[in-house]
């Protein structure tokens, strides 16, 4: 089994367990939102475009409305666990690209508890978790307003973005998962700030959020 493939199993189990009206990070959305919008990631090609493409947004989610309400949660929660379609492109990429999404999504469910505790991860997804840490920064941290460098605990650097100038350098110090899910524009990831107070609520504020 595959990190992509055991963080899949971990969302659907989170799914399940918190139903379909459990609220979620994802500001707006319940749960059964957030599975409608894997729904239609995986297997609505004609709409998945709009997830990153702003000028397609309002058909994207005209069509997760529909997804969501006219799909009964166990069905949802089934296609979710049963992976990409052999139609899908997800399914080729399915170990690379969806380590992140599943990973990002079931602390979505976990870390809108009120008492929910960081899960421990094994070597291989904290290894797996690494590599989109970059990727992801690219796209979300463009517009921040000064250097920002994402490092682990033990001193690891794996990515810097945003903008140089006189707003000066930010240092996010966490775990793999947990610098993926403040690029993602998740407050509750567990990191820490070395650099001018200012500057780490800028910085917030401009994440652009996936």
């Amino acid at each position: 089994m595959t990190v992509a493939q055991r963080e899949r199993a971990a969302l659907v189990a989170s799914l399940r367990e918190a139903g379909p009206d459990a609220p979620t990070l994802c500001e707006g959305w319940t749960a059964r939102d957030l599975a409608a919008h894997l729904v239609v990631r995986e297997r609505r090609l004609d709409a998945a475009a709009g997830i990153l493409l702003p000028f397609l947004a309002g058909y994207t989610e005209r069509v997760q409305n529909q997804v969501a309400t006219s799909t009964e949660w166990d069905d949802l929660v089934d296609k979710i666990a049963s992976g990409p379609p052999l139609y899908s492109p997800m399914k080729p990429l399915d170990a690379v690209a969806n380590v992140a999404e599943m990973f990002i999504h079931d602390e979505d469910i976990r870390r809108a508890r009120p008492d929910w505790t960081p899960r421990p991860l094994d070597d291989s997804t904290v290894s797996a978790l690494r590599g989109p840490v970059a990727m992801m920064s690219r796209l979300t941290l463009r517009k921040a307003p000064g250097r920002v460098v994402l490092r682990t605990p033990q001193g690891d650097t794996l990515a810097t973005a945003g903008r140089r100038g006189n707003a000066g350098q930010l240092i996010v110090t966490g775990e793999p998962g947990e610098l993926l899910l403040f690029v993602a524009g998740r407050d509750a990831a567990q990191v820490t700030f070395d650099g001018p107070p200012d500057l780490v609520d800028q910085v917030k504020k401009s994440r652009g959020g996936l």
